[in-house]
């Protein structure tokens, strides 16, 4: 095993937790349901105390998921916005943040009606644009948010120009990595601090798990928001992390194949007559294509697209059979949703519509069916 740190990332991800039981050998990693664990005597532990601050499964999963993303301390929770919260937590009332502007709606719910009352100050800014971010920066700034692409628009932000603009000012650079995962995009190599996924979508994979993850790339922050974790309390339970776990080794496979079909249902869609927009970073019309290129290593399976109407957008969403019209994302299956009604509702609708997120644009997680099916179904959908 000494040579692991010189593998790839698709035989470290397929060797997650394979071994690390060192009583038995076993391949696949253990559950350890237990909730409190037995003391060898007085002013003794066995490194394991109680399963809120420490549980075997979960650390080898939360160990794997740092050794992915390249940090120090990987944290597991038992949701995206867990781990978002637990985030948040490290701020203090009259601290700003800087945040994407085309950003999952729950965070900007979180942001807006929990923190907003704690006194934390929010900015939305584009972040696709480096000067805007540079222009929203105060004083008071600690941290700046970036989702990317961004959701639902794709916009691809440049993470080494943010990463050398907040070491300029001391601000914290948190990315959101749920749409790529460190098999395309490894933001803590750009300059990143602190890693955020939703391991419900790409990492979980089956639509069957709810989860989230924090990996930090420094030793002190990553203690910090252990202690956070184990005061707050937001743990992923062993199960889940066993499911996760098992997920990670077939990831850099499904990225793979999510890739190769997003791109050609992409462009199929592209040249459909009733379809007048097409969001992808795979596209080279695509205004972040260019610096994907230089910072990923793949474009992902997330689109968007613009119908002619918001008629022909329902009629889409009620007529498609292979995909599902649910939301969430990242699954093998196929998922469709209206961002404006669904994943963004909770966003005020003058902002909404200002960032162009109304009742045409549809959101295509795109799974791994045959993508001939996939079209086939689009095009009886729309058609």
């Amino acid at each position: 095993m000494s040579q692991q740190s010189n593998w790839s990332l698709s035989s470290r991800a397929v060797q997650a937790g394979t071994g690390r039981d060192e009583r038995t050998g076993a391949i696949s990693f253990p559950i350890y349901p237990s909730a409190t664990y037995r003391h060898p005597g007085v002013g003794q532990s066995t490194g394991y105390d109680y399963t809120r601050s420490g549980n075997p499964t979960r650390e080898v999963l939360e160990q794997s998921l740092a050794d992915l993303e390249g940090g120090c301390r990987g944290l597991a929770f038992g949701s995206g916005m867990a781990a978002l919260t637990t985030l948040f937590l490290l701020f203090r009332s009259g601290d700003h943040l800087v945040v994407s502007e085309d950003l999952y709606g729950g965070t900007y719910r979180v942001l807006d009606q929990v923190f907003g009352k704690f006194g934390l100050d929010v900015s939305y800014v584009d972040t696709t644009d480096t000067a805007a971010v540079a222009a929203a920066i105060r004083s008071s700034t600690r941290a700046l948010l970036v989702e990317t692409p961004g959701n639902p628009l794709l916009g691809v932000a440049d993470l080494p120009a943010l990463a050398e603009l907040c070491r300029s000012g001391s601000i914290l650079l948190l990315v959101d990595n749920t749409f790529l995962t460190p098999v395309l995009q490894r933001p803590l190599e750009l300059g990143a601090d602190v890693i955020i996924h939703s391991a419900t979508k790409y990492l979980g994979g089956h639509s069957d798990l709810c989860a989230g993850v924090l990996v930090a790339r420094e030793h002190e922050l990553g203690e910090q928001l252990y202690t956070l974790q184990n005061a707050t309390g937001g743990i992923l339970p062993p199960q889940d992390c066993w499911l996760l776990l098992r997920s990670l080794k077939t990831l850099p496979l499904r990225m793979e194949r999510h890739c190769g079909s997003a791109l050609q249902v992409a462009r199929w869609l592209q040249q459909h007559p009733r379809i007048t927009k097409v969001y992808f970073p795979g596209l080279e019309q695509h205004p972040g294509h260019e610096r994907a290129k230089r910072q990923q290593d793949g474009f992902g399976g997330m689109l968007s697209f613009r119908t002619e109407s918001p008629e022909l957008a329902r009629q889409v969403l009620e007529r498609i059979e292979l995909i599902s019209f649910a939301e969430s994302l990242g699954g093998v299956e196929s998922l469709m949703t209206l961002p404006a009604v669904q994943t963004h509702g909770d966003i005020p609708e003058p902002e909404r519509l200002r960032l162009g997120i109304d009742e045409t644009l549809l959101r295509f997680s795109v799974g791994l069916e045959n993508v001939d099916d996939l079209l086939t179904d689009l095009r009886q959908a729309i058609d």
